[in-house]
């Protein structure tokens, strides 16, 4: 009987039904353009301010850029699928609601808890890079010494990132077309600040920088070994995974980080105007954006400084940004230009990992497998409870607890769901042929099984500590299955007979 439960879905004419529940009703008043402006809003950030440089430092060398290219091709299978999907079921959750109707509970839970490893930490993360940039800031304005974190007992207390997503859980709350507005303003400013590092680095970049393209591997004795090098290069007989093609590998599945971003608009499709067609828009739309802007930034930043000086062990130790480039070439008037639009960058890329980490638990909680209370929505029509559980979590964890390797960890759950999403498409394309596909992926099965085979070979150059962390989390998240979820299923309410029929439609009603 486990076994059923466990493997039963929820149909995808249920899960379009219960868009309309009174009370859990989201206000669809979103565009394409919206979802493209939250795209780029969370994919411009993080990534292009502070992998780009450290990448090239510690793994990649100049061949960074090809880095890029590998993630961004891994990138745009998926989204094919996840376009797909999510113009099929146009429903809020989404790797979470495309497996559930795929895969069965089971999976839809373990994607669900998968996606709260890349959103709410990927959050967390962002946040403490962003009370980074805070400090640079404050610094310009007030000079040297003034912080963001505050010593409380043996515990450092990070202010800047707490006082960064309070403000935007409040955003969130009022409504996400606010959500879009705000976004819409900072993501032009950002957007202006990397074209801005792209035309004037261009006048200070050096051929010799480019040599040796693809820098040689580093002896045994240095870079990344051990549980610390690539989970590829380890099974392969490598040393190290830093420099060579397993430093160019590993690279590329690290700036897969810089990526994160366009499968959360497929989060909001409930709450768009036309989703059929708005939602695959706003996927490749932000995609096509975010990819000619990094490997152009990547180009310009290898070409300005020798790629070691790069490195997170360079000089003070510190991991390198986009402004370290300039500062080195003696441009210091730009460094800090570039450290304020970072500050503006990072603002979005919180908010919309939030606002995504927010939809995926308010699809669960309608689902039953988290406490359904949280699937409430406010009389502005936003899920007002799961915002304010969401802000809670992400704000103490970015306060209280250290950001580091978390990259990886947002990058191993992230490419998990992609190969769930890309298998969905086979299955969902086998079960229910008869669904209207405003979109439908080309060349099947051909494309799904590429996106599946390159996010696995992208997973398996990450590093062996990376993946150790994913299987605890993975446990941890069973364990909260088995003891509440699936329980509570309110699809594990209803009589097997109307579970396991050929439709396999539920009609559950909370039954207090």
């Amino acid at each position: 009987m486990v076994g059923n439960s466990l493997l039963r879905t929820k149909s995808v004419e249920q899960s379009i039904r219960d868009t309309d529940e009174p009370g859990t009703r989201l206000r669809r008043n979103l565009s394409a353009w919206d979802l493209t402006v939250f795209g780029v809003a969370v994919v411009i950030g993080a990534g292009i301010f502070t992998l780009t440089a450290r990448t090239a430092g510690d793994y990649a060398g100049p061949s960074v850029s090809i880095a890029f290219v590998l993630a961004a091709v891994a990138c745009g299978l998926a989204a094919l699928c996840y376009a797909e999907f999510a113009s099929t079921v146009p429903v809020a959750g989404s790797a979470y609601t495309f497996s559930y109707a795929t895969f069965g509970e089971f999976v839809a839970w373990i994607i669900g808890w998968d996606l709260v490893l890349e959103l709410a930490v990927g959050a967390a993360a962002v946040a403490k890079g962003w009370s980074i940039y805070l400090e640079t800031v404050l610094g310009y304005l007030f000079g040297e010494g003034t912080k963001t974190t505050t010593q409380l007992g043996g515990i450092t207390f990070d202010w800047g990132s707490l006082v960064l997503v309070v403000v935007l859980s409040a955003v969130l709350a009022v409504g996400t077309k606010l959500s879009s507005r705000v976004s819409m303003v900072i993501t032009a400013i950002k957007v202006m600040i990397v074209l801005f590092v792209i035309v004037l680095g261009l006048f200070y970049v050096k051929a010799a920088n480019y040599h040796p393209y693809i820098p040689p591997a580093a002896g045994s004795g240095s870079g990344e070994s051990g549980v610390n090098q690539s989970l590829f290069s380890l099974v392969a007989g490598g040393s190290t995974s830093t420099f060579g093609t397993f430093g160019l590998l590993a690279g590329a599945s690290l700036v897969f980080f810089a990526f994160i971003g366009f499968d959360i608009v497929a989060t909001t499709a409930e709450e768009t105007r036309n989703p059929q067609k708005s939602v695959p828009r706003g996927i490749f739309g932000s995609l096509a954006i975010v990819t000619v802007l990094y490997v152009a930034v990547s180009l310009v930043v290898v070409g300005m400084v020798p790629f070691k000086e790069l490195a997170t062990s360079a000089g003070d130790g510190s991991h390198k940004t986009l402004a370290t480039a300039f500062s080195l070439n003696g441009v210091h008037w730009a460094a800090n230009v570039i450290s304020i639009g970072a500050l503006a960058g990072l603002t979005t890329v919180v908010m919309v990992l939030m606002l995504g980490q927010v939809r995926v638990i308010f699809a669960m909680s309608r689902d039953g497998l988290l406490p359904r209370g949280l699937a409430r929505t406010s009389n502005r029509g936003t899920p007002a409870r799961a915002t304010l559980l969401i802000g809670v979590l992400v704000a103490a964890t970015a306060a209280f607890f250290p950001a580091d390797k978390l990259e990886e960890m947002v990058n191993v759950g992230t490419l998990f769901a992609f190969v769930l999403v890309s298998g969905g498409v086979l299955i969902l394309r086998r079960t229910h042929p008869e669904l209207p596909r405003a979109f439908r992926v080309p060349w099947v099965p051909l494309v799904p099984i590429l996106a599946i085979v390159a996010c696995v070979w992208l997973m398996l150059n990450l590093t062996v500590l990376t993946w150790l962390r994913f299987v605890v989390w993975m446990a941890v998240g069973m364990v909260i299955y088995f003891a509440y979820g699936r329980r509570n299923s309110l699809l594990g309410r209803t009589a097997p007979q109307d579970a396991e029929g050929p439709s396999g439609r539920s009609e559950v009603t909370e039954t207090g």
